[in-house]
């Protein structure tokens, strides 16, 4: 039976189209190294894949979250340490404020205590970008307001942030916060830094009570009273410190986590639908050796057709 001219040129177009196609496949995968490219590559795996990939998303925004949170425990951790100096130093001044300070010193480290209010106002209203980083999630103004009289004396710091922090996932049900509120007089809820009612934290007021007394030169006041209240809070920044720290041991765990599941999810992944570039490559290599092969036969039989056509009278 004679096959029409038609039909041959057809069968032989399909097959070199397939044999292109085939070729641009593995080419495909030999450049992204994936064997699944489309759904009709391998259904089952695509959705396998797909899932993976989701995961692998999830796990990314951990990481970064992880990494955010970081820098900002880092801001927090910094400032913490500079008001710890800040309280050391305030200690040290009380314990120099004894029955044996004459009214010269009390007055130099009355000058001196107003300073010291004053850089740790501004250590207080410390930020992050354009966010303030003891507000609460009041984080758009400074979060403590001074006040002053004619003197220069600090009169007031009035906090108006909020005790509201802001939990971030860091895992699958896993939340972490690296904020702390500058203050929170509601009894529960994040501890506050500065000042706290269920620990007889109140810094700043405490701060402002010792100007006072320095000023007034209540050496009686400074050790009955100031030196215990300070003492509160300085055990209160201690707490914060060592919280900040064990929050920022945490924070790495949590990214070293990520990281090998990122790496589980990878090399799942790469199971499911990586190609194997030894064979890909020699797949490749057999796949265009067959395109040319099919391309110089297709060749030769259409001038043989050609050339018998034109012999016949």
């Amino acid at each position: 039976m004679r096959i029409a001219g038609t039909s041959y040129t057809e069968s032989m177009a399909n097959q070199i189209n397939l044999l292109a196609a085939r070729q641009y496949k593995l080419q495909n995968q030999a450049t992204t190294g994936q064997s699944i490219t489309a759904p009709e590559d391998d259904p089952t795996g695509m959705v396998q894949a797909l899932g993976l990939q989701a995961d692998g998303a999830a796990v990314a925004q951990y990481a970064q979250n992880i990494s955010t949170l970081q820098n900002r425990s880092d801001l927090v951790g910094n400032a913490l340490q500079q008001l710890k100096t800040i309280s050391d130093r305030v200690g040290d001044l009380a314990t120099q404020s004894d029955d044996t300070a004459s009214p010269t010193q009390l007055q130099a480290n009355a000058i001196e205590t107003t300073s010291l209010i004053k850089r740790a106002v501004d250590v207080m209203n410390s930020k992050d970008g354009d966010n303030y980083l003891f507000g609460g999630t009041a984080s758009d103004q400074p979060p403590f307001v001074m006040t002053t009289d004619a003197n220069g004396n600090v009169t007031g710091v009035t906090y108006q942030g909020n005790a509201t922090v802001i939990d971030t996932e860091i895992g699958q049900n896993i939340t972490a916060s690296v904020d702390v509120p500058g203050a929170n007089t509601s009894g529960s809820g994040a501890r506050g830094v500065i000042t706290d009612s269920r620990y007889g934290a109140d810094f700043f007021n405490h701060l402002i009570s010792f100007q006072n007394n320095l000023v007034a030169g209540n050496k009686s006041a400074i050790q009955s009273t100031d030196r215990a209240a300070l003492g509160k809070d300085e055990d209160n920044l201690i707490y914060q410190i060592a919280d900040n720290g064990a929050v920022g041991a945490r924070l790495v765990a949590g990214a070293a986590a990520a990281s090998a599941k990122q790496s589980s999810l990878n090399t799942s992944l790469n199971s499911v639908a990586g190609a194997d570039l030894t064979q890909t490559i020699t797949q490749l290599t057999q796949a265009q050796n067959a395109y040319q092969l099919a391309m110089q036969s297709s060749a030769s039989i259409m001038q043989l057709r050609s050339s018998l056509l034109s012999s016949l009278p």
